[in-house]
């Protein structure tokens, strides 16, 4: 069964700022095909709630913070991303849910597939399910 794990992000800082780059094949094992970004979220909103039959996704906390709980049906496990240089890289069949946005969160996902919802699980019995 894949597993998701943390990653940080290399940043290069000199007097003039900080610069950090995500790169296909590299900071995430799959070629990133779609990217869209989750912002002005209302209080108390949850996001997800659905896992993917074949895309993979990273996520990465731009500002601001927000929970991610990452479940695949035997271990379940919640973290809170809160800089810009960590970030979460999911395999396909795992639960995901985004909890507790700051009012200023800003949420990257990189994608391995473009939209299809054909792709979507939204039946978590789907994945407690699974061997």
């Amino acid at each position: 069964m894949a597993e998701w794990s943390f990653f940080t992000v290399a940043r290069r800082e000199d007097d003039r700022g900080i610069l950090s780059a995500v790169e296909s094949g590299k900071d995430v094992p799959f070629q990133i095909k779609r990217v869209f970004y989750l912002y002005a979220m209302k209080k108390g909103a949850t996001r997800g709630s659905h896992a993917h039959k074949m895309c993979e996704q990273a996520f990465l906390c731009l500002n601001g913070s927000f929970t991610i709980t990452l479940d695949n049906g035997k271990k379940k496990e919640k973290k809170k991303l809160a800089s810009p240089s960590e970030g979460v890289y999911v395999p396909p069949r795992i639960w995901v849910e985004l909890t507790e946005f700051s009012r200023d969160a800003v949420v990257l996902v990189l994608c391995s597939h473009l939209y299809d919802e054909k792709d979507y699980i939204r039946d978590y019995g789907e994945i407690r399910h699974e061997e």
